[in-house]
């Protein structure tokens, strides 16, 4: 690949950078379409991020992703930001368009498509979901609009008790919160379509832990698990062995990518590349 002066610059900026799988999966994507951008990781201090995003502008970068701990800060400092990023509270996509900074947040559409990948409608389902924290603000938001019932739970009462309230206000009223109690989950999950974890139980090295019982698992439900270390979980694994459908979290990492390059490019991710280059950059293929 030539870099020349008509190379299209994106760009990571968060801090650490340097563990992220986004320019292997980014470039190699680029590579693959024949198109002239490349995909850089830039290590911002949290001081530095209204330079960072002034610089965007001034280079003229075409798009950007932002991780932590900068999701937040930075839309403070962006011209446009999408309604559901507004609501989710965090933006982690940026797009240039000719000095006119606008946000949007793909990790809850990289969860929708996850799932729709997989053949699952989340239209008029109920849906029980185990976290309320930073993963599960885009996850709910996505989410929920489509529920005919959706259920959090969290090991902090005032976490899912502050997010129910939000999304009740501002989705209407079919959210139900409660702190996190093995009787309540059990007596939800009976009748529910999908299970999500949206906790880091189960990632790597606690291979052994699972936010839930097998036994609360069954044939009919759709289990989703945000953690993609290691890809198949331990509650994957009990899913898989009731015959319940299994999804790991690597395809929401994997399209949250997906939806950022679509957006800066106008064209369509060659999706089973970049999923190779995660898999890869995970030590997992």
């Amino acid at each position: 690949m030539e870099i020349t002066g008509k190379t299209k610059l994106c760009v990571l900026i968060g801090n650490p950078v340097e563990h992220s799988m986004s320019p292997k999966m980014h470039n190699a994507a680029f590579q693959e379409l024949g198109l002239d951008y490349v995909y850089v990781a830039l290590r911002v201090d949290n001081d530095k991020v209204k330079e960072a995003i002034e610089g965007i502008r001034a280079f003229n970068i075409k798009g950007a992703n932002v991780t932590v701990p900068h999701k937040i800060k930075a839309m403070q400092y962006l011209d446009e930001i999408d309604p559901v990023a507004e609501n989710i509270g965090a933006i982690n996509t940026i797009l240039n368009r000719d000095g006119y900074l606008y946000g949007t947040n793909t990790d809850g559409i990289g969860a929708v498509r996850s799932l729709q990948e997989e053949n699952v409608d989340l239209k008029n389902k109920k849906i029980v979901m185990i976290g309320a924290g930073g993963v599960a603000r885009p996850i709910s938001y996505n989410f929920a609009p489509d529920a005919k019932d959706f259920v959090l739970f969290d090991i902090a009462q005032n976490a899912v008790q502050n997010l129910t309230d939000e999304l009740n206000k501002k989705l209407g009223g079919n959210i139900r919160g409660y702190k996190s109690d093995p009787a309540i989950i059990a007596k939800e999950l009976q009748d529910a379509d999908i299970f999500i974890n949206a906790t880091p139980v189960g990632m790597y090295p606690n291979i052994n832990h699972s936010v839930i019982p097998k036994e609360l698992l069954r044939k009919d439900l759709v289990v989703f698990d945000v953690v993609y270390n290691p890809l198949e979980t331990k509650l994957l694994k009990d899913a898989k062995a009731v015959g319940a459908k299994a999804i790991s979290g690597v395809m929401m990492l994997v399209y949250q990518g997906v939806a950022a390059f679509e957006l800066w490019t106008g064209k369509k991710a060659p999706v089973a590349l970049m999923k190779k280059m995660v898999l890869e950059g995970l030590g997992l293929s």
